[in-house]
């Protein structure tokens, strides 16, 4: 298992969990309430409106750690840990026989297949991986004209479909910011991935994850969160996520930042956690949200030197396996792994039995599930936990602070046809007539179902305020 974080009574190095109850985004009922009100993370029932998932289907998304231009995290990372945790068996593996580069080439056989399958998730980009050189300006081993044309095909292939995070500065040594060069020592308080061993202030690790930030900047690649590699910020945990609040707008201007560190189990809900509000009751509400992973890495683990248990995901019918369970939740079913493990060392066996889990839930769950982002899930999170929803008469009148693509929502005894009015903060009107579906499995942004007593709507939920008009009104 990849090296995370610290757990001072055993000794043992992993992802850990958060047990922390997700802001609830549970179904509002039709108790005949006249409005919902979620910015304050209750949920209160209203006249027949219930926000469903994006187009009514459950999100799906993969996150790739670990992953970065040309090198291969597993073949450097190693010897440094090996250096800071002597005795551990893990490091002492011969991973001076591993190629030392992930190559490009297989970066866009990676790309383009997510691309022709609609796959789309988290990508890190480790700024200066495991000291080896700066993204923005040098990576020894490796011409500036290959380090340039890795950076580009980033930007052409995998922005389109994945955010890109830095995953910390180094994923080994800690930098000291003002130097610009690891610390002296080498132990588990100068390595990333068990940093900080004391109690930080957010401005200290705000200042650490602006510097990654910065670097990824240079490089023209937008970020709106950032992933913690292993245990960092472990000891920090209430300070962190005003941290990435902080670094993501201050280096970026993002209005929504997210972060990726925990990994959710077992019964515990795989939703987004809306952290660290401020400005409620007002249109200029802030907030963090903190995405997690509903699986471990059952690839080829960190280091890319073990065999994948892809049936822990989805069996080849798709009739068991984590993300099945979860699908069957409906509830956000984000995988996990780690990039050495998807190439394999060269055999791309990871790679192989990741398409095979694609596969396996399109053809089960094609039309019940919704590739998405992980700044698009958590966005759709926010947008539920922070709007206002009143329903009177022909009309049902939305204010949200966050905007969000595919916003869905059914309410009971309204008729069609639909008209969608937004209103933009210079007070332009944009309206437009829904187009009617028949089927679930067409109902997209700008359409409407009617669905019995009820009727399904489904809007890019584009500005602070909006409206849906039913019928003739």
């Amino acid at each position: 298992m990849k090296p995370s974080a610290l757990e001072p009574s055993s000794g043992n190095l992993s992802r850990r969990s958060f047990n922390r109850a997700a802001v609830s985004s549970a179904l509002l009922g039709s108790l005949g309430c006249p409005s919902v009100r979620l910015l304050s993370g209750q949920v209160v029932e209203t006249k027949g409106i219930e926000i469903l998932l994006p187009r009514n289907r459950v999100p799906l998304s993969f996150i790739i750690d670990d992953s970065t231009c040309l090198v291969n995290m597993g073949y450097f990372c190693t010897p440094q840990f090996a250096t800071a945790w002597p005795d551990r068996a893990e490091y002492q593996k011969p991973w001076q026989r591993w190629p030392r580069e992930i190559p490009d080439s297989f970066v866009r056989e990676f790309g383009e297949w997510c691309g022709l399958n609609g796959v789309r998730g988290k990508y890190s980009i480790v700024p200066n991986p495991a000291c080896v050189g700066w993204l923005d300006r040098e990576l020894p081993g490796w011409s500036r004209q290959q380090l340039q044309a890795s950076l580009g095909l980033v930007r052409e292939l995998m922005l389109p479909n994945w955010d890109i995070h830095p995953e910390m500065i180094t994923h080994t040594r800690v930098i000291d910011l003002k130097t610009g060069r690891p610390m002296e020592a080498i132990d588990a308080g100068t390595m990333e991935n068990s940093y900080p061993q004391e109690k930080k202030s957010v401005d200290e690790l705000a200042s650490y994850l602006a510097y990654a930030l910065r670097i990824l900047k240079q490089c023209d690649l937008p970020c709106e969160g950032v992933t913690t590699p292993g245990g960092f910020g472990n000891q920090v945990k209430a300070e962190l996520p005003l941290a990435v609040d902080q670094a993501v707008r201050d280096v970026f201007q993002v209005d929504l930042p997210h972060y990726f560190k925990y990994v959710h189990s077992g019964d515990e809900s795989t939703e987004p956690i809306i952290e660290n509000v401020r400005g409620e009751g007002t249109a200029e509400v802030k907030m963090t949200v903190n995405v997690p992973a509903g699986t471990g890495d059952w690839f080829g683990g960190w280091q890319g030197d073990a065999l994948s248990e892809p049936d822990r995901y989805a069996t080849d019918d798709a009739s068991s396996g984590r993300m099945v369970e979860l699908i069957q939740r409906r509830q956000p079913a984000v995988m996990l792994c780690h990039w050495p493990g998807i190439y394999s060392n060269g055999s791309k066996e990871g790679f192989k039995s990741f398409q095979r889990i694609v596969q396996s839930l399109d053809r089960r769950f094609g039309d019940e599930t919704l590739w998405m982002k992980v700044s698009e899930i958590g966005r759709y999170w926010a947008a539920k936990f922070a709007c206002s929803i009143v329903a009177k008469e022909e009309k049902i009148t939305i204010d949200s602070p966050v905007q969000s693509p595919a916003f869905t929502l059914r309410a009971n005894k309204f008729r069609g046809p639909v008209r969608y009015r937004s209103f933009a903060k210079n007070g332009k009107v944009d309206e437009q007539v829904l187009r009617e579906v028949r089927q679930m499995p067409q109902l997209d942004s700008g359409c409407w179902m009617q669905d019995g007593e009820d009727i399904l709507v489904c809007v890019d939920l584009d500005s602070p305020k909006s409206e849906l008009r039913f019928g003739s009104a």
